[in-house]
């Protein structure tokens, strides 16, 4: 069975008080395994980017408990915190969150640079990892050079320049026409079943489900489906997955 690599147990999320207080989660749980890309869907609110942030340490549940690699997130302090995100967790953003001075080389090597890795080696590292992405004839290229998908790629090797167990992408390709969005799910692809990584994607385009080995489906802050893509491609429901609660 393929390593659990973040564990929710009895996730709950409340934002407010009284009359006024929103139920952003509501008691779930949910694994994520390594050597799995993992599609997480569901309707604009309904609490998709805060577990994604929960999941990635950079939000604390209300209730509930979170495990990274077996090391529990529950009442940690923030530097705990900040140290689990650093050893185990890789994050890909929508928007993604390059610096505009900077080349595509250097953007990588803040990610190792951040963790005390410098010089040659943390060189090496940021040209090889471009070119795993195929961007070895962009290494000096600044943002402003580089189309909207090429960008995303940058941010995707920024992500797992240091290696991390899990790569949590918040809708990576919701700025991307179809062809570029569909080349960066195929790359998250690649990472999580040829190198033995858990992806986790939030998305709410169905046309992308046919790249996940699993999909969650969430709706008012409770997982309702968990379901795989059929083995033609479709990407449609398997009929024999079983409703979250049945």
């Amino acid at each position: 069975m393929n390593a659990a690599i973040i564990e929710a147990e009895r996730v709950s999320k409340t934002y407010g008080r009284g009359p006024t207080c929103v139920e952003a989660l509501r008691t779930l749980d949910l694994t994520i395994r390594s050597h799995e890309l993992t599609i997480l869907a569901g309707p604009s609110g309904s609490g998709k980017t805060t577990l994604l942030s929960i999941l990635g340490c950079m939000l604390t549940p209300t209730s509930g408990t979170v495990r990274v690699c077996g090391v529990s997130a529950r009442d940690a302090r923030p530097e705990a915190l900040a140290a689990i995100r650093r050893q185990h967790i890789g994050f890909v953003f929508q928007s993604y969150h390059l610096f505009s001075t900077l080349t595509s080389a250097e953007n990588v090597q803040l990610a190792l640079d951040v963790r005390g890795e410098r010089g040659p080696e943390a060189v090496a590292k940021s040209v090889a990892v471009l070119g795993s992405v195929g961007l070895s004839a962009k290494l000096k290229s600044f943002p402003r050079e580089l189309s909207g998908g090429e960008q995303q790629r940058v941010a995707i090797a920024r992500a797992l320049v240091a290696d991390p167990s899990i790569i949590l992408a918040d809708e990576p390709t919701a700025a991307l026409d179809t062809e570029n969005g569909r080349a960066v799910m195929a790359i998250l692809s690649s990472i999580a079943r040829a190198r033995g990584r858990a992806v986790l994607v939030v998305t709410h385009d169905a046309r992308l489900f046919h790249f996940a080995d699993r999909i969650v489906q969430i709706e008012d802050g409770a997982i309702i489906r968990e379901t795989r893509p059929d083995a033609s491609g479709s990407g449609a429901p398997d009929p024999n997955a079983s409703r979250a609660g049945a």
